[in-house]
């Protein structure tokens, strides 16, 4: 029998009561590229409210996965249609029921066969996560699926190497070592700091110092 998301939501714990439980990113260059991942999409959808971006945050799904702590935090994830706002972990039974739509994974020596077997089937089979994409920051091997009949179906690249995500409406693709986002015209969606550096060559082109503002 079936269990709504309201009926698990009487029976689990208060979300307030869990707090993520994930490692801390296993290098600099994990550490970086989350960073780009999280605050270029986090930018690019400034006017949204409709979100959540996770960051290396616990997924709480069931009460099996609570009495056998197999915990499973993606790297980063996205839900569309809920409430903008912070969260400590993604707890589903408060989220009426919402999974992640979107996950990629940050291939790492100690975690890459996980990735690509174990979490690929959870991902698939327990979450129903339409996209899942996962990359090497140490080998820059890149993958990207959708889900299909139940099953992850490889998204195919384009000549450059990039692979569309339905999901976020924009391109993924390597550019300097780096998964990054692209427009579906093929501009580059900058971080903060990026966007804040064209703006200030923008002003010196027209003879203003940025420093000066």
């Amino acid at each position: 029998m079936s269990i709504t998301a309201e009926q698990l939501n009487r029976v689990m714990p208060s979300a307030a009561d869990l707090l993520s439980d994930e490692p801390e990113m296993e290098s600099e260059l994990h550490y970086l590229q989350l960073m780009a991942l999280y605050s270029s999409l986090a930018r690019y959808w400034r006017e949204r409210s409709d979100y959540f971006i996770g960051a290396n945050l616990t997924v709480y799904y069931s009460r099996e996965q609570l009495r056998s702590r197999d915990f499973r935090g993606p790297d980063l994830f996205v839900v569309t249609g809920v409430e903008k706002r912070t969260r400590n972990s993604w707890v589903v039974w408060e989220e009426g029921g919402r999974y992640p739509d979107l996950i990629i994974e940050l291939l790492s020596d100690s975690t890459a066969e996980i990735d690509r077997t174990i979490k690929r089937d959870l991902y698939a089979g327990r979450f129903r996560t339409p996209e899942y994409f996962w990359f090497s920051p140490q080998t820059a091997e890149f993958a990207g699926f959708q889900l299909t009949g139940g099953s992850y179906q490889e998204i195919p690249a384009d000549d450059r190497g990039w692979r569309w995500s339905g999901v976020l409406n924009l391109y993924l693709g390597i550019k300097d070592q780096q998964l990054r986002y692209f427009t579906r015209e093929g501009d580059l969606v900058p971080t903060p700091d990026e966007a804040a550096d064209r703006l200030a060559a923008k002003l010196r082109e027209l003879g203003i110092n940025p420093d000066e503002i």
